[in-house]
């Protein structure tokens, strides 16, 4: 899906509301402290978390945006290995080791959708998420190993392979890779849709990648919300998450996300940590989104990244991950049968 910020939000199109008796209120709809987030959206972008080597500013002007992007790697592939047509042939075996096509070329051009520009915020093209702190980097403490572990093996193809359970979240389809689910919810390779479905006490976000939904209780005060948290033994995929709207925005508190996730996740907290989310609609078709880190175990300083959802056409589409994933059980078949010649 190409990223179209003048898409207009089709508000007739809920089909999950109407089959649930879920819809958006109609009150809170005309009321400006309470944003009316229901709809089809999506954060499609080419921008990072981070920003750049060689990028000095966070706004750039249109021309500088789209030279930029014509040239970023997707995948940490360059543009002219994944769009070139010198594939190997299959029924010649497998690849040379060293190969374009041996481990780091996981995807080709057509299997991928990350967007054709830069992210768009409030009619401004960011070169990346984190506006604070200014250069664009996440303040992590020396010596701090928060997030980004499955980078690793998605380069190299190295790692546990001695059951299922060693196997990273996404490629046993538990959750989506890249935070596409967040709690600070980051455009991905493909599949960058969502859905909200706004009720008088709840948020619910179902996200296209894997089928991933965070349903999220809404209180009438930060005080009560925040009253409301689990216990700190139950830790959920996505965390323990609660909301309240305060001054124009739908506002999202997380904590005890759970350690597995936290451990891949580019957007990481510790036991001590928790990260703030703020919904706001910006316009008829854009909802400006931004959140918070804050965990001193981990960073210098809280650190904050901004972007945009857009309204799409939808729909959001099926994830049969499970139901598709060949690799996994390729990958320990193939170990087991390294194994088996040792």
């Amino acid at each position: 899906m190409t990223f179209k910020p003048s898409l207009v939000l089709k508000l007739g199109f809920v089909p999950l509301a109407a089959l649930i008796g879920l819809g958006a209120n109609e009150a809170s709809a005309a009321d400006a402290k309470r944003p009316d987030l229901t709809g089809v959206w999506t954060n499609i972008s080419m921008t990072g978390l981070t920003r750049p080597q060689g990028i000095d500013k966070l706004v750039l002007t249109e021309q500088e945006a789209a030279n930029f992007a014509k040239g970023l790697p997707i995948a940490g592939i360059p543009r002219d290995v994944i769009d070139s047509d010198d594939f190997t042939d299959p029924s010649e075996g497998a690849p040379a080791a060293g190969s374009v096509d041996f481990g780091v070329r996981g995807y080709n051009a057509f299997w991928v959708d990350p967007g054709e520009s830069l992210a768009l915020v409030k009619g401004e093209y960011r070169s990346s998420c984190i506006v604070e702190p200014e250069n664009g980097q996440i303040p992590r403490r020396p010596r701090s190993s928060s997030g980004g572990g499955g980078a690793s093996r998605y380069v190299t193809g190295i790692g546990g392979n001695e059951g299922p359970e060693a196997m990273p979240l996404s490629e046993r389809c538990l959750i989506g890779f890249g935070n596409t689910a967040g709690p600070g919810m980051l455009s991905v390779l493909y599949n960058n849709n969502y859905q909200f479905v706004q009720t008088p006490d709840h948020l619910m976000i179902l996200v296209e990648m894997v089928h991933d939904a965070r349903i999220i209780p809404t209180f009438d005060s930060a005080e009560e919300a925040r009253a409301s948290h689990g216990p700190a033994a139950m830790k959920p995929w996505f965390g323990d998450s609660v909301g309240w709207y305060e001054d124009g925005a739908m506002v999202v508190e997380t904590v005890n996300v759970r350690p597995e996730q936290m451990a891949s996740s580019s957007v990481a907290i510790s036991e001590q940590g928790r990260i703030i989310e703020r919904f706001e609609r910006y316009s008829e078709n854009e909802i400006f989104y931004s959140f918070t880190v804050e965990d001193d175990s981990l960073y210098t300083q809280p650190w904050t990244a901004e972007l945009s959802f857009y309204a799409t056409d939808g729909p959001v589409y099926e994830y049969a991950c499970h139901e598709g994933n060949y690799a996994m059980e390729n990958i320990l078949r193939g170990a087991r049968l390294q194994e088996g010649r040792e």
